[in-house]
């Protein structure tokens, strides 16, 4: 086997969440044809306790670690040296000086970097990998500019700022490498916009799905009292587009659908619930969990799965789950955007709050046939989404 080096930006287990998910899946199918040099950061205390499984999984690893208060001061390194601020929190000397070793002492022959914030470790260094495969994802800076447009005063300058800095760090990423991927069409063609130069090495590889962990036939106990119809929303819960999603949906659509359905109740699953967050537990009917062990549970027992996502970029993973679990599921846009599934068969789209309300109350109410939406959207993820399949497209750009 040949060596490659592979970057993500988070330990990339245990899959629990965005990023993680595609990052696991990308190692568990690289290390099948190499082998691998691991180069991650952890910043969740709780993951602690998985570093020694990914060494199993790997020829050298190496977990840098991120406490929280001195992490953030990589952000005011960043405006100190006109960085963008995501690329000078995830930097950190131990990492950069594993990779310079690795590069210098293995040199593999392929480097595949997760989340172009990770490519200056790579780039900074006089050793190079004779290719290098920078996983986008997603137009971080677009995310950013989006950011900014819902913004006033610093914060909005602050991602104005990053969403310039991090396009002229993409743009010089996509010079130096010799393939970028993007989880959507979508994405990959926002990208050939912005950098037209760079266009033709870019392309889509997408995210998948476990069909067979997220299955609607397991025994999943009842996590709240099914008598009351529960909509669910998953997610991890700091982060700024699921705030703001949960936000929308408790202010604008709940009390709509309290109007027609008194008991109707809204479950806000995830991990490390922001300030924002937690307040909405105090309204009528709104229940926040922070981290479970299981999401399964209470996807299965919702009447519907919500995804009223405003600001999205890529597969929304949350979508994909519910459509294996096969419960219906009411979206917006943002979050349909680059899914390959049909509005009003296999899920529910509404970007208008009180059209999103209706459609869940009917739902609820079984005026629509959740059992047929969500039967025909298990079927599109299962005959579409499988990892195998999308991970095999990585293997012409890495080569044996």
């Amino acid at each position: 086997m040949k060596d490659l080096l592979l970057l993500t930006q988070r330990i990339p287990f245990p899959p629990n969440k965005g990023e993680k998910i595609r990052q696991f899946r990308i190692l568990e199918h690289l290390r099948k044809s190499h082998r691998i040099h691991l180069g991650c950061l952890l910043d969740d205390p709780n993951d602690r306790q998985y570093a020694d499984t990914l060494r199993a999984l790997c020829a050298s690893s190496h977990v840098g670690m991120m406490d929280g208060p001195l992490a953030k001061l990589g952000y005011l390194r960043g405006l100190i040296r006109g960085e963008p601020l995501s690329f000078a929190y995830f930097w950190r000397r131990d990492l950069a000086r594993w990779v310079a070793s690795v590069l210098q002492d293995v040199r593999p022959e392929t480097a595949v970097i997760c989340s172009s914030n990770m490519a200056p470790y790579v780039l900074r260094q006089p050793h190079h990998p004779l290719r290098l495969i920078i996983d986008y994802t997603d137009v971080d800076s677009d995310k950013f500019r989006e950011y900014a447009a819902t913004m006033r005063g610093p914060k909005q300058w602050i991602f104005q700022r990053e969403a310039r800095l991090v396009l002229a760090c993409d743009r010089a990423a996509a010079q130096a490498a010799d393939c970028g991927v993007f989880v959507t069409d979508p994405e990959t063609a926002l990208f050939q916009k912005l950098v037209p130069e760079f266009a033709e090495k870019m392309q889509t590889i997408g995210n998948g799905v476990d069909t067979e962990f997220f299955t609607p036939e397991g025994n999943y106990a009842a996590p709240y009292d099914t008598r009351y119809p529960h909509f669910v929303f998953t997610g991890t819960m700091d982060y700024w587009p699921n705030i703001d999603a949960v936000g929308w949906f408790a202010n604008a659509i709940f009390p709509q659908i309290l109007k027609k359905l008194p008991d109707a109740r809204f479950v806000i699953v995830g991990a490390n619930p922001a300030a924002e967050v937690m307040r909405l537990g105090s309204l009528p009917g709104i229940t926040v969990t922070g981290r479970v062990a299981d999401v399964r549970p209470y996807i299965a027992h919702g009447a519907a799965s919500v995804a009223p996502i405003r600001i999205a970029r890529g597969i929304q993973n949350k979508v994909l789950e519910a459509m294996a679990m096969a419960r219906p599921i009411v979206t917006a846009s943002p979050a349909f955007e680059g899914l390959h599934a049909t509005p009003g068969e296999e899920l529910l789209l509404a970007d208008d709050p009180d059209q999103f309300a209706v459609l869940a109350c009917q739902i609820a109410t079984g005026e629509i046939d959740g059992k047929a939406l969500g039967d025909a959207a298990r079927r599109r993820v299962t005959a579409q989404y499988s990892w195998a399949a999308q991970m095999a497209r990585f293997d012409p750009l890495i080569g044996g």
